[in-house]
């Protein structure tokens, strides 16, 4: 089990820029499939994007395709989501999950990662 906190929500305008984090500890992070999924209110939790332990394979939603970039440094045990050209409907409660070697980058169901962070606000206003 690896335990993953996330961190750099907040309130932005629309057509600005946002990195989130997500921090790992407790199992060789370098092992785990990563992936980011937000939740809107009143919305099932979605798929955002996923990247395997090297960082040379990514997998997008078509929602945030070339305006998000997902990352990782095993070094730092940190994964990142850039988000650019924000928009309101990217609005949500974005999560950062792990799978082990088991994963995929096309894992795309919550149920298909095993740990999770707490979540962190995202808010971008028109």
């Amino acid at each position: 089990q690896v335990q993953l906190v996330e961190s750099g929500g907040g309130l932005v305008q629309a057509g600005g820029s946002r990195r989130l984090s997500c921090a790992a500890s407790g199992h060789t992070f370098g092992n785990y499939y990563m992936a980011w999924f937000r939740q809107a209110p009143g919305k099932e939790r979605e798929f955002v994007s996923a990247i395997n332990w090297s960082g040379e394979v990514t997998n997008y939603a078509d929602s945030v395709k070339g305006r998000f970039t997902i990352s990782r440094v095993n070094a730092l045990a940190t994964a990142y989501l850039q988000m650019n050209r924000l928009k309101p409907e990217d609005t949500a409660v974005y999560y950062c999950a792990a799978q082990d070697s088991s994963g995929s980058v096309y894992y795309t169901h919550r149920n298909q990662y095993s740990d999770w962070g707490q979540g962190t606000q995202v808010t971008v206003s028109s």
